[in-house]
C-alpha cells in the first residue's frame, strides 16, 4: 500500500501533505530515535508525520562507535538495567530486525595480569553474556592464552599483555541503518520530509497542536496540525525546549566522542580489541578492509552543527591504542577522522560526561508535546516505543501496543536466503560475486532494486572509484530511492567516503555531483554549489585539525 522510497516526487509530495493532512502524531527530528518513533507511531496503524531540519542521521545517528552493544563498561557502573535491555535489543537486530546491516564482531579484551585480572574481567563478561537471557545469536566468551594472542593479534605487545578473553558484540553503518528504520517507516505509512525546520509551536490554548514551519529548499512557511507532538532532537533538545518556550524535566549534556580511520595494515589482528582507559574504554574496530580506533569522552560546549576532532583528540587516540600496540600507530597512516556528540540526560550541569548514565529519559512538559533524551543508539527501539506509548495518553483513542520488537527492516526479509543464492545472482547480473556479496551487506532484499537500476543503465555497474567497493548505481539510488538531496549526504551517510577515502573523498565530489544531477533536476549551477559546500566543510574539518592529519611531515619537522 505504502512505498519506502524516499525520491524527489516522495519529498514534493510529502511537504504538500504537511500542510493539509491532520496527523496523528508529529516527529521532529529524523536521528535513530526520531525514526524509530514514526516507524513505533506509524505501524501501530497511527497517521505519522516526521520532519527533518537536515539529512536523515544527519548528526549524532552517523557519527557513532557503528557498535550494537550492551555497554560492557556500564556493568562497572552498576546499570544492569541498561545493559540487559541493550544485549536483548542486540540480539533482535542481529538475528531477526536487521541481519544484513547488524553483524556480529569478536573483540580481544587483553590482560596485562596472569590472575587477579583475568578472574575479574572473566566474570564480568560472564554476567555480561548471562544477562542477555535466553536467546544465543552470538558466541559466549572465552579466554585466550598468551600464545593464542600471538597467532590472532600480532600487534598486541607480547612484553605486557599476557593473555586476553573473547567476546562479541555486533557493529552497524549506523547511517544506513537509520535510513532504514525511516524508509521501513514510510513502507508503513509514515510522511518523511527532510530539510524542514520547526520554527514554533501551534497552541490551542495550553495545548500545543502542531508546530508552524519551513521548508527550508522553497523557503515557504507551513503550519503542521498534530494531536500530539514527539521531539527526538538529542543534542538540540536544549536549545528547542527554549524556542519553543517549554519547561522541560531534564537537560542534556554534550559529550564529545572522535574516531580515526586507519588502513587494514596498520594494525594485526583478525579480532577487534577493547581497552580500558583511565576516563572510559578506547575500541578498535575492524570495519571492512580497514579499522575505526576511539573514543573520546569530553564535555563539549561548541558549535552543534559542526562538532569537529581537535589535534589533542586524535593524539589522545593514538596515545590509548599505542600503549598496547607494536609497531605503534602512526599519524602519517590515519585516512580519516569524525566527531560526534552524545545527548546525556543530565539534572545536574556540572556533572563529568563520563558519570552520567546513558539511560533515556521521556517527558511531557505541555499538554499535546513529549520529548524523549538521553540512551544509547543500541535501545533506539524501546526508546522510540517508551515515547509514543507516552504519545498516545494524549490521543483519547484506543491505540495498539508496540509492534516493532516483531517488525523487520526493509532489506532483511529474506537476506539469509539471498545470501546463500549469492553465487547464481553474480552470474545472472554479470557482477562479481563479492561486489554481490557488498551489496547484500548493505541493501539486504532491496538489492533487486540496485540490480534493477543497473539493468536499466549498464554504465551504472561501474565502481566509483578503483580503492572503494561502492558502485555508481549505489549514488544513484542514494538521490532516487534513499532521499539523498546533496553531494555531502552521498559522500558522509549513504556511503562511508568521508571517513574512508583520502582527504574525504574530496576528489569524488564531481564525479557523484554528475550522477545525481539529472535525478535532483539540478542545474549546472546547482552542481557546483554542492560539491563546493561539501570542499569547504571538508576544509573546515582540516583547520579544526589544525592541518595535523594533511601535513604530518611538516609537524615532524
Amino acid at each position: 500500500m505504502f512505498l519506502s522510497q524516499l525520491s524527489p516526487e516522495q519529498r514534493h509530495s510529502a511537504v504538500a501533505e504537511l500542510g493539509s493532512e491532520n496527523f496523528d502524531v508529529l516527529v521532529i527530528g529524523g536521528g535513530v530515535t526520531g525514526v524509530g518513533a514514526a516507524l513505533d507511531a506509524a505501524s501501530r496503524g497511527l497517521k505519522v508525520a516526521l520532519i527533518e531540519s537536515q539529512d536523515i542521521a544527519a548528526g549524532t545517528s552517523s557519527r557513532s562507535s557503528k557498535l550494537i552493544h550492551g555497554g560492557l563498561r556500564y556493568l562497572e557502573q552498576y546499570d544492569f538495567k541498561l545493559v540487559r535491555e541493550a544485549l536483548h535489543e542486540r540480539e533482535l537486530l542481529v538475528s531477526t530486525l536487521c541481519p544484513h546491516l547488524v553483524k556480529p564482531v569478536g573483540f580481544l579484551f587483553p590482560l596485562t595480569e596472569k590472575f587477579k585480572e583475568r578472574t575479574y574481567v572473566g566474570a564480568g563478561l560472564a554476567l555480561y553474556d548471562a544477562l542477555r537471557g535466553f536467546q544465543r545469536a552470538l558466541p559466549w566468551h572465552k579466554h585466550i592464552s598468551q600464545r593464542q594472542i600471538n597467532e590472532i593479534a600480532p600487534s598486541l605487545r607480547p612484553d605486557i599483555i599476557m593473555g586476553a578473553i573473547k567476546y562479541f558484540d555486533a557493529q552497524v553503518d549506523d547511517a544506513r541503518h537509520t535510513l532504514s528504520v525511516a524508509r521501513t517507516a514510510a513502507r508503513h505509512g509514515a510522511i518523511i520530509a527532510t530539510r524542514v525546520r520547526a520554527d514554533s509551536l501551534i497552541r490551542e490554548g495550553k495545548r500545543v497542536v502542531g508546530v508552524k514551519a519551513k521548508d527550508l529548499v522553497s523557503g515557504k512557511s507551513i503550519s503542521i496540525k498534530a494531536t500530539v507532538t514527539v521531539m527526538c532532537a538529542g543534542i538540540w533538545s536544549d536549545e528547542l525546549h527554549e524556542k519553543f518556550e517549554l519547561k522541560a524535566g531534564y537537560g542534556v549534556t554534550m559529550s564529545k566522542g572522535v574516531h580515526i580511520v586507519l588502513p587494514g595494515s596498520a594494525i594485526k589482528s583478525n579480532a577487534g580489541i577493547i581497552l580500558k582507559t583511565p576516563v572510559s574504554v578506547l575500541f578498535l574496530i575492524p570495519w571492512g578492509d580497514k579499522w575505526i580506533v576511539g573514543t573520546t569522552d569530553t564535555p563539549y560546549t561548541g558549535d552543534r552543527a559542526e562538532p569537529f576532532a581537535t589535534r589533542e583528540d586524535v593524539q589522545y587516540i593514538l596515545d590509548q591504542a599505542n600503549r598496547v600496540l607494536t609497531p605503534k600507530l602512526k599519524t602519517e597512516e590515519i585516512i580519516g577522522v569524525y566527531a560526534g556528540l552524545r545527548p546525556l540526560v543530565a539534572n545536574n550541569k556540572g556533572s563529568a560526561t563520563t558519570k552520567l548514565s546513558r539511560e533515556h529519559t521521556v517527558d511531557r512538559p505541555a499538554a499535546g508535546f513529549v520529548s524523549i533524551a538521553g540512551g544509547k543508539y543500541t535501545t533506539y527501539r524501546v526508546m522510540g516505543k517508551d515515547v509514543i506509548d507516552l504519545a498516545v495518553n494524549q490521543l483519547r483513542k484506543l491505540t495498539p501496543e508496540s509492534v516493532t520488537e516483531k517488525l523487520p527492516l526493509i532489506g532483511a526479509d529474506g537476506y539469509f536466503a539471498l545470501v546463500q543464492q549469492s553465487e547464481r545472482i553474480a552470474e545472472e547480473s554479470g557482477l562479481d560475486s563479492e561486489t554481490i556479496s557488498h551489496l547484500l551487506n548493505r541493501y539486504g532484499s532491496m538489492i533487486s532494486e540496485i540490480l534493477d537500476l543497473i539493468g536499466s543503465q549498464p554504465s551504472l555497474a561501474q565502481k566509483l572509484h578503483k580503492d572503494l567497493p561502492y558502485l555508481k548505481a549505489e549514488v544513484h539510488y542514494a538521490a532516487s530511492h534513499e532521499g539523498a538531496r546533496t553531494v555531502d549526504d552521498v559522500i558522509s551517510r549513504r556511503t562511508r567516503i568521508a571517513f574512508e577515502a583520502i582527504n574525504h573523498g574530496v576528489e569524488l565530489a564531481g564525479d557523484i555531483a554528475a550522477i545525481i544531477a539529472p535525478v535532483l533536476e539540478w542545474s549546472a549551477k546547482d552542481r557546483r554549489e554542492s560539491v563546493t559546500s561539501y570542499e569547504d566543510l571538508v576544509e573546515r574539518e582540516k583547520t579544526a585539525l589544525d592541518e595535523m592529519l594533511f601535513e604530518s611531515e611538516k609537524i615532524s619537522s
